[in-house]
């Protein structure tokens, strides 16, 4: 129901909840979720427990691939020790997807919980006009659940002031605005576009270093200032993403023989290892069992950066398996066990409703979100598939639907391809000639699919 002459107050619901902090137990009230453009009240009382609600940590790399993680199948020069550790500690996806086959519109799935064609986000240059004011974003919902959020990394979806971080639910904003690549010494304004000036909140700075390792220090800093109230630490790196630029003390270390695939792993390893610190900043401060952690790539690894994506097909910009299949890992210690394997097929969107299903809330009921709490997947409590169909599409020219393990794909237009991933994952042998009526199903299945999506930007 929605209160018309409700008008919202100074005081936001993190500070209300901090008043509340002093009420011993759970405080029983009416759950209001406030949107871009007016509050949604649900009837249903929820439990709102100073202190006990999870931390949310989401870290996502930029086109790493598939085969450079070594917790999954890896070529011998690949070695993520921090990645690994946070597998072992958590569940490892095999099934793991992006929205999208490049940067930019994945993240807006990430944000929102739902397909991106939805509001007609399907390229990377929708990047230059933003995520549409009128969708909320993760951050919007878990600051009006009394979470301090924080963002440090790249942003890439909307370059205007009022697409901006600050704008659209985030406290604090270390990072660039996009479009994709970003050097990774020169941090300064000079000679630059301003979507690639260093922002510190809305305010563009000069810096220096190497910007992955600032990233994670700025996530550090973060969770040290605020882990004794519930926080959101969205760290989107730009690393292994192109320009190959590495720390020469990490890319030396490698002899592939290849010097840019040297260097590319210098940049992975100086990921890992800014991970790790992140990680263990987790555990100085206390909060390391009452946080839950994602970690995903946005995209397949990119041919560009020597990227490896293992047994899958193709790369980055594409809708075979090695442009949308990503590493994949949620820890939440206390909640899921430790070294599991989760087979079944999980995407990104997945993770806002994870979120709200972790924190006890509720979704806003005016509008269709398309991820599912994953945390019955993740347990292994499933009865029934968590989705009936996954879709991907990037403006009509390359699509793919996935159901159960068939999938049907058109790359840059090309007839439809039908695969069986669970005998053929590396989509070898097109079975769409030999099985024209599971074809027709999955195809009939796009058809429907896309027809509900949006214009695109």
């Amino acid at each position: 129901m929605v209160d018309k002459g409700f008008k919202r107050t100074n005081m936001n619901r993190r500070d209300f909840l901090k008043k509340c902090a002093g009420v011993a137990g759970g405080l029983a009230m009416t759950k209001v979720v406030f949107g871009a453009k007016r509050p949604i009240f649900s009837n249903k009382s929820v439990n709102v427990q100073i202190g006990t609600r999870p931390n949310i940590l989401i870290i996502v790399s930029d086109d790493q691939g598939y085969g450079d993680s070594s917790c999954y199948y890896h070529p011998p020069e690949v070695s993520t020790p921090c990645i690994d550790k946070l597998a072992a500690e958590g569940v490892r996806l095999t099934h793991g997807y992006a929205s999208a086959y490049v940067c930019a519109p994945t993240r807006a799935g990430l944000l929102t919980g739902r397909y991106q064609q939805r509001f007609g986000f399907y390229e990377a240059g929708d990047s230059r006009v933003g995520l549409p004011l009128d969708e909320l974003t993760i951050a919007d919902l878990l600051k009006d659940e009394g979470y301090v959020t924080g963002i440090f990394g790249k942003w890439h979806v909307g370059l205007d002031y009022k697409y901006r971080p600050l704008q659209r639910g985030f406290d604090e904003f270390y990072g660039f605005l996009g479009h994709g690549a970003h050097d990774y010494f020169d941090l300064t304004m000079a000679g630059t576009d301003a979507h690639n000036w260093i922002y510190r909140n809305n305010t563009p700075i000069d810096d220096a270093g190497y910007l992955t390792v600032n990233l994670a220090k700025e996530a550090v800093s973060f969770i040290e200032n605020h882990h004794k109230e519930p926080f959101f630490c969205y760290l989107p790196f730009n690393a292994v993403h192109w320009p190959l630029q590495a720390l020469e003390k990490y890319s030396d270390k490698y002899d592939t023989g290849d010097s840019d695939r040297d260097i590319y792993m210098g940049m992975l390893e100086c990921m890992d290892g800014a991970i790790g610190e992140v990680l263990k900043a987790l555990k100085r401060t206390g909060v390391e069992d009452n946080t839950l952690v994602f970690f995903f790539s946005d995209n397949g690894g990119a041919k560009k950066n020597l990227a490896n994506n293992g047994l899958l097909r193709d790369f980055k910009q594409s809708v075979y398996e090695g442009g949308i299949h990503v590493p994949f890992i949620v820890k939440w210690p206390g909640k899921l066990k430790p070294g599991t394997v989760c087979d079944e097929p999980i995407i990104c969107l997945d993770i806002f409703p994870t979120i709200i299903s972790a924190i006890g809330a509720e979704l806003p009921d005016d509008r269709v979100y398309d991820g599912r709490d994953m945390l019955p997947a993740l347990k292994g409590e499933l009865t029934e598939p968590l989705h009936d169909a996954l879709f991907w599409d990037g403006g009509g020219d390359r699509w793919a639907v996935r159901v159960g393990n068939w999938k049907l794909l058109s790359q840059d237009g090309n007839p439809a391809e039908l695969y069986d991933l669970e005998s053929d994952l590396s989509e070898h042998t097109d079975l769409a000639a030999s099985n024209p009526t599971k074809a027709a199903e999955l195809q009939a299945r796009y058809d429907d699919w896309r027809s509900q999506m949006g214009t695109p930007i």
